[in-house]
């Protein structure tokens, strides 16, 4: 009965990947509000790869970002699809809506619009459009 009932609680935790842990409840860390103050300052029309958002904020890795947005990018000030694969594809949890808020703001895509084009699209932090 015990062993029951040690199953069905949710986790304190789930893996990320490569170290990473997400922590489920609590506050963010200073690290996950550095990257989201990060991706906010991404202009419309503009990408940045979760590794550049990473080089960006000097710590962590794609798949850190990856997992910060994916625990705290939800709410509406956010601009989660500006941050994408490195191949251009979008963010992997909602690609279609990402593609048409992409769309929307004029972000250029490469020809069939399923990815970005980084060439065209991506933005190095430092400049402004």
């Amino acid at each position: 009965m015990v062993g029951d009932e040690l199953r069905h609680q949710p986790p304190l935790s789930v893996s990320a990947g490569l170290a990473t842990r997400i922590v489920i409840g609590g506050r963010p860390s200073p690290y996950t509000m550095t990257v989201l103050a990060a991706v906010t300052r991404i202009p419309r029309g503009k990408v940045m790869t979760y590794g550049d958002v990473a080089e960006y904020v000097g710590a962590g890795t794609g798949r850190t970002v990856g997992a910060v947005l994916s625990r705290h990018g939800h709410d509406d000030d956010i601009p989660w699809h500006r941050v994408i694969r490195s191949t251009g594809a979008p963010n992997p949890s909602a690609p279609d809506e990402a593609l048409r808020r992409l769309a929307s703001e004029g972000t250029v895509l490469r020809p069939g619009g399923e990815r970005v084009d980084l060439g065209a699209a991506r933005w190095d932090g430092r400049t402004t459009p």
